[in-house]
């Protein structure tokens, strides 16, 4: 049993929340992330360690309600337990040698993601520029928490209610066309936005990360549902990933394995009444 000790809601269907898992706590990097069980009949969901307190003895998970378990998750408060947290799963993130200037590239709720990835190139000396997008202010997510950790935080949103507006890739292309020299761009965030991501930074050649989100069900390898194609092979992103070469990810079939299940989550909330 895991105990919830803290609870944050950032909008209205995002939230933050602290777990007393030491053992996790302990091991866990940037990059990784667990898979837990909410109750004996619930499904293996799983969420990005977007941070962690090795001292405490805590890690910090956040998520989107976007089905039955996000939505049983949210519903939990401070002092409830969670059944199952199994982690840290997955390889963390390789940073190539001699980086000396990262992007990274948030969207959404993708931002959870992205934040451990500019704290920890920030606390290695990296310089960070963070490019943040949402549809609209209303749901912006984690601004200060990126401000503590880059040299630089540019938000954006589609409708232009807060920061510059338009989508990531227009910023991302406008500072490589005004000179600024990446080393490597890291993308985390909706499928069609790091697709669009890697196209541009394929453009110029830079180097470029994508954290891969597929369905992933016992985060082993063995059921076989999270994997992806990669420079043409087969790959399993939950033991092999989740980062990947982005220049090299088969994002539209990953795009169309990810909505093989709309319907049965559908049908499921239908017969629930949800």
């Amino acid at each position: 049993m895991f105990k919830i000790l803290k609870k944050d809601v950032l909008n209205s269907s995002v939230l933050r929340m602290d777990i007393e898992a030491p053992f996790i706590a302990k091991k866990a990097l940037a990059g990784q992330f667990i898979i837990f069980r909410i109750d004996e009949k619930g499904e293996r969901v799983p969420l990005t360690i977007a941070d962690y307190d090795r001292e405490a003895g805590t890690i910090t998970i956040i998520f989107q309600i976007a089905g039955l378990s996000t939505e049983k998750l949210s519903k939990l408060n401070e002092g409830d337990y969670i059944l199952d947290v199994a982690g840290p799963l997955g390889i963390p993130t390789n940073i190539p040698d001699n980086t000396k200037k990262a992007c990274v590239i948030g969207g959404g709720v993708g931002c959870a993601i992205a934040y451990p990835q500019a704290k920890q190139l920030f606390n290695n000396n990296i310089q960070v520029d963070v490019i943040a997008g949402f549809r609209n202010k209303e749901i912006v997510i984690l601004e200060n928490e990126f401000k503590s950790c880059c040299n630089e935080l540019i938000i954006c949103t589609d409708d232009g209610s807060y920061g510059k507006k338009g989508f990531v890739t227009n910023v991302l292309r406008e500072r490589i066309e005004n000179g600024v020299d990446y080393d490597v761009v890291i993308a985390i965030g909706p499928t069609p936005m790091m697709k669009f991501v890697c196209d541009v930074t394929k453009e110029f050649n830079i180097k470029t990360i994508v954290s891969l989100n597929p369905i992933m069900i016992d985060g082993t390898g063995m059921c076989g549902g999270c994997r992806v194609t990669v420079d043409g092979k087969i790959r399993y992103a939950c033991v092999e990933g989740p980062d990947f070469d982005g220049h090299l990810v088969d994002f539209d079939e990953l795009m169309s394995r990810n909505s093989t299940y709309h319907r049965h989550e559908h049908d499921c909330r239908m017969l629930k009444g949800i």
